[in-house]
């Protein structure tokens, strides 16, 4: 084998019904590891811009994580982690399956190896089948994590929230915000097995480092956007993104970007181990699958 075929990536098909299940029990474990910090960073996102001599309310990531410990207590961290435990484990399992097909239609044998730029694309494939499951999610999730740092208590729970979205605004009202979901969702999956545990949480950490890197302008206009009042943004994340260089500069598509890029570590290391786990786990089960 040449040098250029040993220095390839090493992408060997793998069964999508596998990755379906190792996904979502790596999602789960996303979850659980970085949904506090999730809620700073969307109530850090959705902060309104303050008046001249008004001080915000919360001046940062560690003011927000401190106001919200004190003034809601731990399960304050934990507000709207519901509606991401019920459809992380689906969406997870959806995405890691797309990313398996997309290797394996890219594949003319099972052994090909996959260059950069496919595995590329099939990572692009996983967002899309994502963004169906996901969407509804993130609304939810949202709208709950906000909601306290507010002072309402519009909705008892997800099921309520998505009650209510519904009744007002139909399915469409569940699936706003749809577009910057799948926007963000566009990112690069890479397998990391045959590797340690410790090279595991290095690789699975970095990847979500660099993912929220490129993706956290999307999720900024789509926090804004999928809390906003109904009509507020006619034309979509054009006027979300208008507005918010107009009334706050630039650098607010950046709000949350500490919370984010002390979450991305954790939380995808414990994913990408997750998944592994789970795989290694399912190879030992159904050996010839």
């Amino acid at each position: 084998m040449s040098a250029d075929k040993d220095s390839a990536p090493r992408q060997r098909a793998v069964n999508p019904v596998k990755n379906f299940f190792a996904g979502g029990f790596g999602g789960v474990c996303l979850v659980f590891a970085g949904h506090p910090l999730d809620t700073i960073k969307v109530r850090l996102q959705t902060q309104p811009r303050t008046l001249p001599g008004q001080s915000p309310r919360f001046t940062g990531t560690f003011d927000c994580f401190y106001k919200t410990l004190v003034g809601e207590g731990i399960r304050g961290l934990y507000k709207g982690m519901a509606a991401p435990i019920i459809g992380v484990a689906p969406m997870f399992a959806v995405c890691f399956f797309g990313f398996g097909l997309g290797k394996k239609l890219q594949q003319k044998n099972p052994d090909d190896v996959l260059t950069y730029p496919q595995l590329f694309a099939a990572g692009m494939l996983s967002g899309v089948f994502t963004t169906a499951i996901m969407a509804p999610g993130e609304r939810i999730k949202c709208l709950l994590q906000i909601q306290a740092s507010t002072g309402e208590s519009k909705y008892a729970g997800p099921l309520d929230c998505a009650k209510q979205i519904y009744s007002t605004s139909g399915i469409r009202g569940l699936y706003k915000g749809t577009a910057l979901t799948l926007m963000r969702a566009q990112e690069m999956r890479r397998s990391v097995t045959n590797l340690s545990v410790p090279r595991i949480l290095f690789a699975g950490g970095m990847a979500g480092i660099f993912n929220w890197a490129v993706a956290i302008p999307a999720d900024v206009l789509k926090s804004r956007f999928q809390t906003a009042p109904e009509g507020m943004y006619p034309n979509g994340f054009r006027d979300v993104l208008r507005d918010l260089i107009k009334e706050e500069g630039i650098g607010s598509l950046y709000k949350g970007f500490t919370a984010v890029m002390i979450r991305a570590f954790p939380a995808n290391a414990a994913c990408f181990l997750g998944f592994e786990v789970a795989m290694k786990f399912l190879n030992w089960l159904l050996p010839g699958v």
